[in-house]
């Protein structure tokens, strides 16, 4: 096996709403090998979503530890954390988060604005982004003149084109039909199986699961393991 790119080492993650404590995690333990394809399922309400964020880097456990790639999180200062963010993931949400204002290679270039890249350098990237989600004939379209599934592959090369250690979606096709959900899941496997990338993916529907290596279903803060089909 694989060595584990992200370790959840008892982890906790504790709100306060005024004085009801709300126990979202409760003593969490997960390994992700490097180059695995993984499925988190369960209610809404489960954690799934919390557990994203304390591994990219987006909210930090109230105890315990997150190490992902050797950076342990929970030692990291917001800047520090910002940074890595920029350099080691890669997110795909359930609603695309482009800017309307944006052309897609603009949208897609945007995480490249953190790096020391030159503009001619983002160009390429871009467009080598956009060609692997197979969207390089709308590089000047705006998010209003793409489908849905046109906005998610934008959303999915924003992602890539920094070449992330680490792949995190949230309900990626939560928002589209079945077919245009099959695309998406498709490019997902795609980048999984031909170029490694790590990939934890939030979802409720059992058909996008199916797409993963490993399936863990959540439920009340905990993880319990199911087989892949």
């Amino acid at each position: 096996m694989a060595e584990a790119l992200v370790r959840v080492e008892d982890v906790h993650k504790v709100y306060q709403r005024g004085s009801e404590r709300i126990d979202v995690l409760k003593g969490l333990h997960l390994e992700v090998p490097a180059g695995e394809f993984l499925a988190l399922m369960g209610p809404s309400g489960s954690g799934k979503t919390t557990l994203l964020n304390l591994i990219g880097g987006l909210d930090t456990a109230t105890a315990g530890r997150v190490v992902v790639g050797g950076h342990d999180l929970t030692r990291a200062s917001k800047r520090e954390l910002a940074r890595w963010r920029a350099e080691h993931v890669g997110f795909v949400f359930q609603f695309y988060n482009l800017l309307p204002v944006l052309t897609a290679a603009r949208n897609v270039e945007l995480p490249l604005l953190l790096t020391r890249l030159s503009r001619a350098e983002r160009r390429r990237h871009v467009a080598a982004a956009l060609e692997l989600v197979g969207l390089a004939d709308r590089a000047a379209h705006y998010p209003a003149q793409l489908s849905g599934g046109q906005e998610q592959r934008v959303g999915i090369a924003r992602a890539i084109v920094t070449d992330p250690t680490l792949l995190l979606c949230d309900e990626p096709t939560g928002d589209l039909d079945r077919e245009t959900a099959g695309e998406i899941l498709d490019l997902l496997a795609t980048l999984n199986a031909r170029y490694g990338k790590t990939i934890v993916m939030v979802t409720h529907d059992p058909l996008a699961a199916e797409r993963a290596g490993r399936v863990l279903r959540m439920d009340k803060g905990m993880l319990a393991e199911q087989a892949a089909a």
